[in-house]
């Protein structure tokens, strides 16, 4: 079967239009990715790329999976597909944060050996941004998945770092540093409304939950039990 880059035809449009969409898709990822820091791009704005000029409704998935296929075989990345998932308080009535409409998003994930890119393509000077990542994940995976943003300062206060602290030497604004992480998808706030008033929870998000993730923080939790087991307990 030939790729959207073999033959646009059956789409109403050459195989010169469609390389082009293509190339658009992948420098707006490319772009985005970059300006905001890694956060996901939605669907629909990859979606809309393709739609300003052409009306054919099979059209868009065809440059998005042909973007993924270039994405991997000249930049070795994968752009990976995110499905949001629904926050699991069930408690009435509920406000949640999420929108149906972005439902569906995408991130950029290297496909090189870990110890390649860590010599070769990761950034140290954001090591710290990574670390307060693994922190918080971690800390909500032992709390079950879920945790009260009160108790998440809770714990987060006995590293130094304080919900009020607009100037944190490492993180800046503490606030926007988490909330970081929600718009990155590692974590998903949600509101719940109760006879006692309304509670902001986080849970872990499609991120924190894919396996290469989720698989090194309990491995790290795992060292961390390990070193604090007296040496016998250890052997």
């Amino acid at each position: 079967m030939a790729s959207a880059g073999e033959d646009g035809s059956q789409f109403d449009c050459s195989k010169e239009e469609m390389d082009k969409l293509v190339a658009e898709v992948i420098r707006y990822v490319l772009f985005k990715t970059h300006q905001n820091s890694g956060c996901p791009i939605k669907r629909e704005e990859l979606t809309q790329i393709v739609t300003r000029n052409y009306h054919n409704r099979s059209l868009p998935a065809a440059v998005i999976n042909e973007a993924r296929q270039k994405f991997s075989s000249i930049f070795g990345y994968e752009l990976k597909e995110l499905q949001r998932s629904r926050p699991s308080s069930t408690a009435q009535p509920r406000s949640s944060q999420q929108s149906v409409a972005d439902a569906r998003s995408y991130i950029l994930v290297s496909q090189l050996p870990a110890a390649v890119y860590k010599k070769y393509v990761e950034d140290g000077t954001k090591a710290h941004l990574t670390s307060l990542t693994f922190v918080v994940i971690g800390i909500v995976h032992l709390a079950g998945g879920k945790i009260s943003e009160e108790t998440l300062w809770h714990h987060l206060k006995k590293l130094g770092l304080h919900e009020n602290d607009e100037n944190h030497a490492e993180f800046g604004n503490a606030k926007q540093a988490l909330e970081a992480l929600v718009q990155q998808r590692y974590l998903q706030k949600d509101k719940v409304v109760g006879p006692e008033g309304s509670v902001i929870f986080y849970e872990l998000a499609e991120r924190a939950l894919d396996a290469s993730v989720s698989g090194k923080i309990k491995e790290y939790i795992s060292q961390i039990v390990r070193s604090d087991l007296p040496s016998e307990d250890v052997a």
